[in-house]
């Protein structure tokens, strides 16, 4: 597929954009995610952008407005996080919640949702099955499976039994 000049617009432009993003983002990451997106956007609308008098003006005006979300998305997570305040402590995990993680970590995702729901949470399999949208009997069919397949995980080494 032909790109229409596409490509070398890209290569004749990214360096010299990305430095002026950079200045603008103060990030160099943040400035090549946003010149990305902007160089995306501009392919997906390439023939009407390759048209413009400065087409280069567009993407840099595509990229800074992303910069632009993006940094008032930042503020706005920063300050709700200054609202909540410090997280609570967690406490220290014990030896059986580390090797119940690891158990289920093990499982397949599907016997994993419903063994955390069931068992954990004290969901009824009815709510489970509305929950994730499953017939009764594939939560059943799951929890047997989840169950059989961390059975032999969680069970206490036998040689430690006196």
């Amino acid at each position: 597929m032909a790109d229409d000049g596409f490509a070398v617009f890209y290569a004749s432009s990214y360096r010299r954009l990305l430095g002026q993003l950079f200045a603008v983002t103060g990030d160099l990451a943040e400035a090549e995610n946003v010149l990305q997106e902007a160089y995306a956007r501009a392919f997906a609308r390439w023939s009407r952008v390759r048209g413009y008098d400065r087409p280069e003006a567009w993407v840099r005006r595509v990229a800074i407005n992303l910069a632009a979300m993006a940094d008032r998305s930042l503020r706005r997570r920063a300050r709700a996080l200054l609202r909540l305040g410090p997280p609570p402590l967690v406490p220290e995990l014990s030896p059986e919640a580390i090797d119940l993680h690891d158990a289920l970590r093990a499982l397949p995702l599907g016997q994993r949702q419903v063994i955390v729901l069931h068992h954990l949470v004290g969901l009824p399999v009815e709510e489970i099955a509305g929950e994730l949208r499953l017939a009764p009997g594939t939560v059943k069919s799951r929890l047997a499976r989840g169950r059989a397949a961390m059975a032999g995980t969680l069970q206490p080494d036998q040689s430690e039994v006196t």
